[in-house]
């Protein structure tokens, strides 16, 4: 009795099921073929099934039915390598779906078996035993469905995606499944007086391929299939259910009927909350799963520390890498999962990347951990501008009180240095020009301070670097030109200020360079355009490199050390930046980063 039921309810399932993946074929690849598999295997049950229902006098058409069975295996294998996307041979597809049509016409000229009574097989009246005919059959099928099982291993290990392995092994796991259930038919095959308990989980078969395949798409759309999982799931616990009934000192079918609805039932509540587990294996987040979250991105100073944290965060909690990155720019990465946070005009926004083919529950769960990452990104960048409007007040403050006090000591020195410079006029020559010298330095000194500290503005307009460099070197003809600077060179720039920078850095270069070696190049980059100095002098001590922007570091011995603070000033007042870059064979090279020019 136990047995018929849960290939009566495994019957219904295939058909149900086979009704769901037509609706939903559009979304797996090979649907229709799984489609003929279930049915195949529907009839299957219903060619086991019919003598028992219909008597002994069907047993010619119930055979007719099981002799399909290579067929379905053959349908098996070419779904299997439609969907891991295996591209099986055309004469191994011709092989199979030969060899299966064969088989089934063998098993119709030359009935396959003989449907007998074996008493070990409690409440079932009739069961197929096979002959020869039919143990060829079930070579040619077993063939097939091993073949397919080799297809799924094989992409299960060339795959590298998370998602698609688990769906693999889903399906692997369902035919491993069937494979135990079936088996339990060989006892009789074999003569094996033992009672095949495993048949009593087929109904389990068909729930778990589907839901291996479909997990991703059909349950997450659709309430209503949620919900048949569940009551699916409930039905199998009451199947189960049955077998106890045996212990019962009465056999009654009304007694059988109320054990299973009071264990349907019971179970219920507790199936339907594993449903959900199921169709979101990622988990709900709780409340305190957005607390954790929002308190651990709040601790971030930076965009990039926040990527860090939370690409921590939401990897631990899905339980597989997660990439997160803040920033427009994102590089593809097709094997990890992607949470990109971006600024989309005045809004942050997070979208997600390689969630395709995720379960809907980590979709769902990334998702909400996105809406909290913009939130934490937002507070990130409000908490930097604040920050950086500080830094330009303390900045200000620090540069108006220096402009007074370079406007003061340039006042004070210049009556001091007009006596000195008198006393010595009657020196000797060599005294006279190491004076003047010292003089003249620190005449620099000071005007190198009121040009630092006043508050001055920049003026930009379109103009061609390429002829501004070339203007700038027409007293140097020793300094080199790059091939990027053949052309124009479009930026927009305040050409007075540009001059003071491209005077600094050849000044510096000139200086500096060992074989008088002085070579200036300009090229394109993501940022915008970018213009390099370079010099093969002894190059930057690693004690200056830090604060080689700061006021007062100087690699020359003889300079004030403000040039490249000037240069640095002048390139942020652009919206651009002075860095020393590595550029061999030079030693040394300063590059300048000009904004995108838009005309």
């Amino acid at each position: 009795m136990a047995i018929h039921i849960a290939l009566a309810l495994a019957f219904v399932q295939t058909l149900a099921l086979s009704g769901v993946l037509w609706l939903w074929a559009q979304h797996v690849a090979g649907a229709r073929l799984l489609i003929v598999f279930l049915l195949g295997v529907g009839l299957w049950i219903v060619g086991n099934e019919l003598p028992n229902w219909a008597g002994i006098g069907t047993a010619p058409f119930a055979m007719a039915l099981l002799a399909t069975v290579p067929i379905t295996s053959a349908a098996f294998l070419h779904f299997c390598a439609i969907f891991t996307g295996q591209r099986l041979r055309p004469w191994a597809l011709r092989l199979a779906y030969g060899a299966a049509c064969g088989a089934t016409a063998l098993s119709w000229w030359v009935p396959p078996g003989a449907f007998e009574h074996f008493p070990p097989f409690t409440g079932v009246q009739w069961v197929v035993v096979p002959n020869a005919a039919g143990w060829t059959t079930s070579l040619v099928w077993a063939t097939c469905a091993s073949a397919g099982l080799l297809v799924l291993a094989k992409a299960f290990w060339q795959t590298r995606v998370a998602t698609e392995r688990r769906q693999i092994a889903a399906v692997a796991l369902s035919c491993g499944w069937g494979l135990m259930c079936i088996s339990g038919y060989a006892f009789a095959a074999l003569r094996i007086p033992q009672y095949p308990w495993q048949v009593l989980a087929f109904p389990a078969y068909p729930l778990i391929l589907v839901y291996g395949i479909l997990r991703y798409r059909v349950f997450m759309a659709n309430a209503w299939a949620r919900r048949a999982l569940a009551w699916a799931i409930v039905l199998f616990l009451g199947l189960l259910a049955v077998p106890l009934t045996l212990l019962l000192p009465v056999e009654s079918r009304w007694l059988t009927s109320a054990v299973v609805a009071a264990t349907c039932l019971a179970w219920s509540g507790p199936v339907r909350r594993l449903a959900e587990r199921l169709v979101y294996p990622g988990g709900t987040p709780t409340a305190h799963d957005l607390d954790t979250w929002r308190g651990a991105l709040s601790t971030a100073q930076s965009l990039g520390e926040l990527s860090s944290v939370a690409a921590s965060l939401l990897s631990q909690r899905m339980g597989v890498a997660v990439r997160v990155v803040t920033g427009p720019s994102l590089a593809p990465d097709p094997h990890t999962p992607t949470v990109h946070c971006r600024k989309d005009g005045a809004q942050w926004q997070a979208r997600l990347h390689g969630f395709e083919q995720a379960p809907p529950g980590q979709r769902h769960l990334a998702e909400l951990f996105g809406t909290v990452l913009v939130q934490a990104a937002g507070q990130v960048e409000n908490a930097a501008a604040a920050e950086q409007r500080e830094r330009e007040r303390q900045l200000q403050a620090r540069l108006a009180e220096l402009g007074s006090l370079a406007a003061t000591v340039a006042h004070d020195l210049r009556n001091p240095l007009n006596v000195i410079a008198m006393a010595t006029a009657f020196s000797p020559a060599e005294v006279r020009k190491d004076v003047q010298e010292q003089i003249a330095r620190i005449s620099r000194l000071a005007e190198d301070l009121l040009d630092y500290a006043k508050p001055w503005q920049i003026e930009p307009r379109a103009i061609d670097l390429s002829q501004q460099v070339r203007q700038a070197i027409r007293h140097a003809p020793s300094v080199e030109l790059g091939p990027g600077l053949d052309g124009p060179c479009p930026v927009h720039a305040d050409p007075a200020r540009l001059d003071q920078v491209l005077a600094n850095l050849l000044t510096n270069a000139q200086a500096a360079a060992g074989q008088r070696r002085v070579h200036v190049d300009a090229e394109p980059g993501d940022d915008g355009l970018r213009l390099h100095v370079c010099d093969d002098g002894p190059g930057i001590p690693a004690e200056l490199r830090e604060r080689l922007f700061q006021p007062f570091a100087s690699r020359s011995p003889g300079g004030t050390g403000l040039g490249l603070a000037i240069v640095a000033r002048i390139m942020a007042a652009h919206g651009g930046t002075a860095a020393l870059t590595e550029r061999p064979p030079w030693r040394t090279c300063f590059t300048l980063t000009f904004p995108p020019h838009r005309p």
